[in-house]
């Protein structure tokens, strides 16, 4: 940090004014003083001697005064000029707080520490903010009013397949990402670039520079975690089917085996004929179950698309809760609304979460309630059973998993889908208030074309 002392560095201008204002500052008292010397009855020696007293008095003040003013405003000059010129190093020395201009300094002085610590906070957030978009695996890209590259991060780099150097000032046509600066903020693409193929999730968002406006532009590759998501999925399909085929397979494979000896043995039981039709039945039993298994999985594989009709929400709930009659189930009243939806796989899907719900209710003597409202952009529906609750939760719409006994296990997966198709969500969670379940549906009240 350097100190600067109360001296003129700058030019002196306003110094030499600053002096001559001194100066005739004192200018009326010499000269009245004067006029009473030279007009008096005093000898001449006595006069000059005055004189040159008055006069060396008169410029060694306005030299004084010079130097207590003068002196402290060059010095802020020269702060505030460094300052001006980004050099927040320089500080004042000499100031004291029982002086105005001293105290002016001091305020200066503050003032410049807390620039150089800002600067420094804001050099160290860039260095950060470099090194985060060097590092991260996410293309950015800032164009300018005129759609020109101005910013570009090393992933940018690799995926144009060229140096920053190279494309830095080239428009977005040329790049071949014009279309990503269009139409909505966030979606997806399918695109192939020089340095790299696949779905990529496109964010688009403006900024101002200097007062001009910018886009930022941000590319990341779906295609790998879509294949994570796709290879963990298919892990988890093959662990319930492998299962399922083995709780089937299992016994048939033990039951033929048994046949068989039983068929080669000599000379046979006389009840061998019983033996053989009930071992017969348990491998078409055991068969039967499997086809029905793969039957449920092509069913959940073959989810057709929801044709949308206006669905009045009272009449569906009402409809459905009337089919129920194993359990008098509480509808609560709710708005009467409409909304695009496919009826036939809202009814099955509110037929599965009422059928599990009553399933629950049963077990405990509870009861079950069903009711809806409207929110800002949703409606919700809510189904609430007083059952023993959901003890695993993390498998809840893993296919084919079921905690009762017969269950297929598709029903819930069944539901979800039927709603994601819809726009919507479907959740399951205990309930935060007594025992129990709370289903909670919501779908959109209107849908985009």
């Amino acid at each position: 940090m350097r100190i600067l002392f109360f001296s003129s560095v700058f030019p002196h201008g306003t110094a030499r004014v600053t002096g001559t204002f001194n100066a005739l500052a004192g200018l009326p008292g010499a000269l009245v003083a004067m006029c009473l010397l030279w007009g008096g009855d005093y000898s001449a020696k006595v006069q000059w001697t005055l004189t040159v007293f008055i006069l060396s008095f008169w410029w060694g003040v306005a030299f004084a005064l010079r130097e207590r003013v003068v002196f402290p405003l060059q010095t802020l000059s020269n702060l505030l000029a460094a300052l001006r010129e980004g050099d927040y190093s320089i500080r004042a020395r000499g100031a004291r707080r029982d002086d105005a201009l001293g105290e002016v300094l001091l305020e200066v002085n503050a003032l410049g520490e807390t620039l150089r610590e800002q600067r420094l906070g804001a050099l160290e957030a860039t260095t950060l903010l470099r090194t985060v978009m060097a590092e991260i695996e996410v293309a950015v890209f800032a164009f300018d009013g005129e759609q020109r590259l101005r910013l570009v991060n090393r992933a940018g780099e690799r995926l144009m397949a060229q140096p920053a150097e190279r494309l830095l000032g080239r428009s977005a046509a040329d790049l071949d990402l014009a279309d990503c600066l269009q139409g909505e903020v966030t979606h997806t693409l399918q695109r192939s670039f020089a340095g790299g193929a696949g779905r990529w999730g496109v964010r688009r968002s403006a900024f101002r520079e200097r007062g001009l406006p910018h886009h930022l532009l941000v590319l990341s590759d779906l295609s790998r975690a879509l294949r994570e998501e796709e290879r963990q999925a298919w892990q988890r399909l093959l662990r319930v089917l492998g299962h399922e085929l083995n709780n089937s397979l299992a016994p048939i494979k033990s039951m033929a085996a048994t046949l068989e000896s039983l068929l080669i043995r000599d000379p046979r039981p006389e009840d061998w004929q019983d033996d053989m039709r009930r071992g017969l039945t348990v491998i078409a039993s055991r068969s039967e179950a499997l086809s029905r298994f793969m039957g449920d999985y092509a069913r959940l594989a073959r989810l057709p698309q929801p044709r949308f009709r206006c669905v009045k929400v009272g009449d569906w709930l009402r409809r459905v809760v009337g089919l129920e009659t194993r359990l008098h189930v509480t509808l609560l009243p709710g708005p009467e609304l409409t909304i695009q939806a496919d009826g036939d796989q809202l009814e099955q899907l509110l037929i599965n979460l009422l059928r599990n719900a009553v399933d629950a209710a049963l077990e405990t003597g509870g009861g079950v309630s069903v009711g809806w409202s409207k929110m800002a952009y949703f409606l919700e529906v809510r189904i609430n059973d007083e059952g023993p609750g959901l003890s695993n939760t993390a498998n809840l719409f893993v296919p084919f998993f079921t905690t009762k006994p017969g269950g297929s296990g598709i029903g819930l997966v069944l539901s979800r889908q039927i709603a994601e198709a819809h726009g919507g969500t479907l959740t399951l969670e205990n309930r935060p208030t007594g025992t129990g379940c709370e289903a909670r549906l919501r779908l959109p009240l209107s849908r985009k074309v």
